[in-house]
């Protein structure tokens, strides 16, 4: 049965997202070919003008991504329920997971090379590709010179420094007011999950808008560069499924070394969140799939399915984390700019606060890789041709990221397997 919500809502809220966009992509081609196709036969600055829409929606894109890093890393120190020595042990496994994730995904994509399928018009101001990053510069300029500079400047590795000191000072200071039976902690998380809740309404808004913003930068493309830009999209799609592939084959080794779970086993118990995680594309709508799955079909203690898959999803994002770090390449690729290995450092450490900020919000990954292309000067305005294919990569990838939460769990569990642990006890009480 539909639900009779749904049939009051206008006819395009009715329509899911992803199928917006594919139909404002079929339009945008269809414009695109009336127009020229590669040989305009309107003016140029008047096709530019279908650009418009995408250029205000990135805009407003970059405006929410510093906040939205912000309040998400600071919520996430303060609501996430982390005991001491399982905590540490948490966030070890989700730092290895995120960083193996992102070397997969520039090693692929430097391998592969798939932005050098097709090319793309250089944006007319260059300022920001050519931008050369100097290491010991960017140590000195960890630390702003004021706290709200770097959300005015959007300076990604300044809000890192910010946002992981506060919420580390925020988390400390929970922890010894609720020791000492003190609640005064309970105002600045209540202010701080309002405002969390605030950004994420309005990105809501910006993000309906996205399908418009489509269908101005596709037409645009195709009226005046013809389909060659389009080219290594394919080649795109298959280095990210490779990709992702190799970081579920990481997955699955982990789980055959760090825990008593087989990966056949692993594989058919999380079906369901798997697919489930493949056909919502929502890591948040799959969470009770998931623990159920964990706790009832591959029977891990409930403690490490909590721990892994509603605790840690809060800051795992590895398919997001990967996704970024290979689509700054791939468009620095397209725009024949090579990224310099500091550059590709930069990109990691981006993706992986990217990563953190992303989890369980719908579409965040479009708004945080702003971030990860700002810091290494690469023009935004080319992440909406991206949105062409992200429908698919995004169930693909999100798949990934629910993968990852079930293997954190399974190597907290550890090597020995809940019943015969109690066997164990039986027969020494015995």
């Amino acid at each position: 049965m539909s639900n009779p919500e749904n049939k009051n809502l206008p006819l395009w809220k009715r329509i899911p997202l992803y199928l917006q966009i594919v139909i404002a992509l079929i339009f945008a081609v269809i414009l695109g070919i009336v127009l020229g196709a590669g040989q305009p036969i309107l003016d140029k600055e008047l096709i530019n003008h279908l650009a418009i829409p995408s250029t205000l929606v990135l805009k407003a894109l970059r405006a929410l991504a510093t906040p939205l890093i912000l309040l998400a890393v600071l919520h996430s120190f303060l609501t996430a329920n982390i005991p001491g020595r399982s905590g540490r042990r948490l966030a070890f496994l989700l730092f290895t997971n995120t960083i193996v994730a992102i070397l997969i995904g520039l090693l692929v994509a430097n391998v592969l090379r798939p932005g050098t399928w097709g090319r793309i018009a250089p944006p007319e101001t260059t300022e920001a590709v050519n931008k050369t990053l100097d290491p010991w510069g960017l140590l000195q300029d960890t630390i702003p010179e004021a706290i709200l500079k770097p959300l005015v400047d959007n300076n990604v590795i300044q809000l890192i420094f910010v946002a992981l000191a506060f919420g580390i000072v925020f988390r400390a200071l929970k922890t010894q007011q609720i020791a000492e039976g003190k609640t005064d902690y309970l105002a600045i998380e209540q202010v701080i999950s309002i405002l969390f809740e605030a950004v994420i309404r309005i990105l809501h808004w910006v993000i309906a808008l996205v399908p418009l913003a489509v269908f101005g930068i596709v037409a645009k493309t195709v009226a005046l560069q013809g389909f060659e830009p389009f080219k290594s999209l394919g080649a795109f799609i298959i280095a990210v499924l490779v990709a992702l592939f190799l970081q579920a084959c990481y997955y699955l080794t982990r789980v055959h070394f760090g825990s008593w779970v087989t990966p056949k086993n692993f594989l058919i118990g999380g079906s369901d969140p798997l697919i489930t995680a493949f056909s919502t594309a929502s890591s948040t709508a799959t969470m009770p799939i998931t623990f159920q799955a964990l706790i009832g079909k591959i029977g891990l203690r409930e403690s490490s399915a909590s721990l892994g898959a509603l605790v840690g999803s809060n800051f795992n994002n590895d398919g997001t984390a990967l996704y970024e770090a290979m689509s700054a390449l791939f468009i620095s690729q397209v725009l024949n700019y090579n990224l310099s290995l500091p550059q590709q450092l930069i990109v990691v450490l981006t993706s992986i606060v990217a990563s953190v900020g992303a989890a369980g919000i719908p579409e965040a990954g479009l708004v945080t890789m702003t971030l990860v292309f700002s810091a290494v000067g690469l023009p935004t305005q080319y992440i909406l041709l991206l949105i062409t294919v992200d429908w698919f990569l995004d169930r693909c990838r999100t798949a990934i990221n629910v993968m990852g939460d079930m293997t954190v769990s399974a190597l907290v569990d550890g090597k020995q397997q809940k019943a015969k642990l109690e066997e164990e006890f039986l027969s020494i009480e015995t």
